[in-house]
């Protein structure tokens, strides 16, 4: 998708109206916990509001951006101010891609931080280290797992990193516990990683979404069997064939 330039002109009035926006929801919703937390979630909710507004990030016209808009602003300030922290990262090194992130709810970043050299990295609305986007598997792994985690953060909000951390710690001494169990014939790294990282139920979820489970990565056998949720491309193809077959039926009744 081409996206169009916008001078500065017009990309500040955006960002003036959401950040004012985004401060002014985070205020509300943080105050009825403590004034501190109020506080701490209208810089939160003003930051996002500005950058994501500079750079219309939200789908305003979509129930989906409205929606994303609101929960980064309040319930998933967590997320989104750790994800602030990533935006500073990415910068330093350049390469957003408008094309992924322009009203799509999200900023990708072609480089940024990492955990892992060559795997992308996603904080609150925050995608970092993307990659070459030429590719179209990888521009397929941004849209139908990255952006899930996306969604994953909105949807938990102050739970989700905790949640995601709690498990990839347990996955660990779990990992080497059965390394030790299997009598130590196979890489602990491997089955590390299969633990905390791939039968993480985030990332189970994320790579059933991708179509592309199980991964290469986890070991043969070990944890979830099946898909945890259907394909985003099988939900996208039949979503097109009941718009078609809608719009055949009224052409046929004109």
């Amino acid at each position: 998708m081409a996206v169009r330039p916008m001078t500065p002109s017009r990309k500040g009035p955006e960002a003036l109206v959401v950040a004012a926006a985004g401060a002014g929801l985070g205020w509300v919703v943080g105050v009825l916990l403590h004034p501190v937390v109020g506080t701490v979630m209208a810089i939160v909710g003003g930051l996002n509001g500005a950058v994501s507004g500079w750079r219309r990030v939200y789908a305003w016209r979509t129930p989906e951006g409205v929606l994303a808009f609101l929960v980064d602003s309040t319930w998933a300030s967590l997320p989104t101010a750790v994800g602030l922290l990533a935006h500073l990262a990415a910068v330093r090194r350049g390469g957003y891609d408008a094309s992924l992130s322009v009203r799509q709810n999200r900023h990708v970043y072609r480089r940024g931080a990492y955990l892992q050299r060559g795997m992308s990295l996603t904080i609150g609305n925050v995608i970092s280290s993307a990659g070459d986007l030429g590719a179209a598997s990888r521009r397929r792994l941004i849209t139908d797992h990255e952006a899930v985690h996306v969604w994953q953060a909105r949807a938990f909000g102050p739970l989700y990193l905790p949640l995601y951390g709690l498990w990839s710690g347990g996955g660990a001494v779990a990992g080497t516990i059965l390394w030790v169990r299997r009598g130590r014939r196979e890489p602990v790294g491997k089955l590390i990683e299969s633990c905390s990282y791939y039968l993480n139920p985030f990332e189970w979820w994320a790579y059933s979404r991708q179509d592309y489970w199980p991964p290469a990565g986890k070991v043969a056998g070990l944890g979830w069997k099946r898909p945890a949720a259907r394909p985003l491309a099988a939900v996208r193809a039949a979503r097109a064939g009941l718009a078609a077959e809608v719009a055949g039926e009224q052409h046929a009744g004109d």
